[in-house]
C-alpha cells in the first residue's frame, strides 16, 4: 500500500503528474493549478526535452523512474512522493484544470468530507483536433482522480490503462470539470502508433481477462459507481465474439450515442478510438492465440514483462 503516514502538511491536496516529452502540454496544466499553491510532484521517464525546466520553474518537485506502463508509474509516484496533504490528486500531463473545477477545489475543506468517503471523481471533457467530444458515450466521463492520501492505489492488474482505487465510499463532482486535450494527436500518425502499441499491451491484458489469468479489482456493478460500471461493461465486451464487437461498438457510439453529432473531428475520432483500435486488438489476439494452439508450450504472454516504446506512449 501507499505510504500511510499521517499527513502533516496543513494545505488540502497536492498534486502528482507524470511527464515524458510534455513541453507541449505542461506550462498548460501547471498553470491552471498555480492559484491553487498545491504542492506538486512530477515523475517523469527520461525527457529530452524542456519538461523537467518547466516543472521546476513551477516550484514542482521532480524524480525519475524507468517506464514499464502507466499502472506501474503511478505505483512508484505513489509511493515515492512524501505527500503531506490529507488528499491527492494524480493528473496526466495533457490535462488541465477548468475554471469550475478550479472552483470547487479553492472551495475544498478535509473537514467537510465525511469520513467514509476515500475518493472523488472529476469530470472529463475529452477534446480531439480542437473539438470537444460530446457525443458517443464520451461525455459525461467520471475518473477517480482526487483520494485520500495513503488510501488510493494504482490498479496493478490493468496492463495498458491506468486507474485509481480506494475502498470505501466515493462521490461525483458533475460539473469538476477536467479537461483533456493531447495536441500531439492532432497528427494522425502519432495517434497511429501510439495505439498500435498500446493495442499490443490490451490484446495481451484481454487474453488474460478472457482465460482467468487476470481478474478485474473493482466489483461489476451495473448500477455501482462509474468504475464498477465501467467494470460490468468490460466484463460483457470480453466476451463478445472477435472482429463482431468492434463493428457492434462504432454503430452504437456513432449512431445509438450520436456520435455523428461531433462532427468531422468526432467522425475520425470514433472510427479510430471505437473501431479501428479494438479491431487491431482483435486481431493481434487471433494472432497469439494462433500462435499459441500451433505451439502448445508457449508460455502466457503476460508472463512476460510489458513494454511500450516510450518515444510514442503519450
Amino acid at each position: 500500500m501507499p505510504n500511510q503516514q499521517p499527513p502533516t502538511d496543513k494545505r488540502q491536496f497536492s498534486f502528482i503528474v507524470l511527464t515524458y516529452n510534455e513541453e507541449q502540454h505542461l506550462p498548460r496544466l501547471l498553470a491552471s493549478i498555480a492559484p491553487l499553491q498545491a504542492p506538486v510532484f512530477v515523475l517523469d521517464s527520461g525527457s529530452t526535452d524542456g519538461t523537467l525546466g518547466i516543472a521546476q520553474k513551477y516550484g514542482a518537485i521532480t524524480a525519475h523512474h524507468d517506464f514499464v506502463n502507466h499502472p506501474r508509474q503511478w505505483d512508484f509516484a505513489l509511493h515515492h512522493f512524501p505527500v503531506a496533504t490529507p488528499w491527492t490528486i494524480g493528473l496526466d500531463a495533457d490535462q488541465t484544470v477548468t475554471p469550475e473545477l478550479l472552483a470547487l477545489l479553492q472551495n475544498f475543506s478535509d473537514d467537510a468530507v465525511p469520513a467514509h468517503v476515500n475518493g472523488i471523481y472529476f469530470n472529463r471533457k475529452n477534446y480531439f483536433k480542437g473539438r470537444w467530444i460530446k457525443h458517443g458515450g464520451y461525455f459525461p466521463k467520471y475518473l477517480l482522480k482526487m483520494f485520500r492520501t495513503g488510501v488510493g492505489h494504482s490498479d496493478l492488474s490493468q496492463n495498458m490503462d491506468h486507474r485509481f482505487v480506494v475502498p470505501g465510499e466515493t462521490v461525483v463532482w458533475e460539473k469538476g470539470y477536467l479537461l483533456e486535450e493531447n495536441l500531439k494527436e492532432n497528427e494522425i500518425e502519432f495517434w497511429i502508433a501510439k495505439h498500435n502499441r498500446y493495442s499490443t499491451l490490451q490484446a495481451q491484458e484481454e487474453i488474460g481477462r478472457k482465460n482467468g489469468w487476470l481478474k478485474q479489482t473493482t466489483e461489476a456493478r451495473m448500477n455501482g459507481d462509474p468504475d464498477q460500471k465501467t467494470a460490468w461493461l468490460k466484463a460483457i465486451w470480453w466476451k463478445a465474439p472477435l472482429f463482431l464487437r468492434p463493428f457492434a461498438y462504432f454503430i452504437w457510439r456513432y449512431f445509438f450515442r450520436l456520435g455523428f453529432l461531433d462532427g468531422k473531428q468526432g467522425l475520425i475520432f470514433h472510427f479510430l478510438q471505437a473501431f479501428w483500435y479494438r479491431l487491431v486488438i482483435d486481431i493481434k489476439m487471433d494472432e497469439i492465440q494462433n500462435k499459441k494452439a500451433a505451439h502448445p508450450s508457449m508460455s502466457s504472454p503476460m508472463t512476460h514483462k510489458s513494454t511500450i516504446d516510450v518515444h510514442t506512449r503519450h
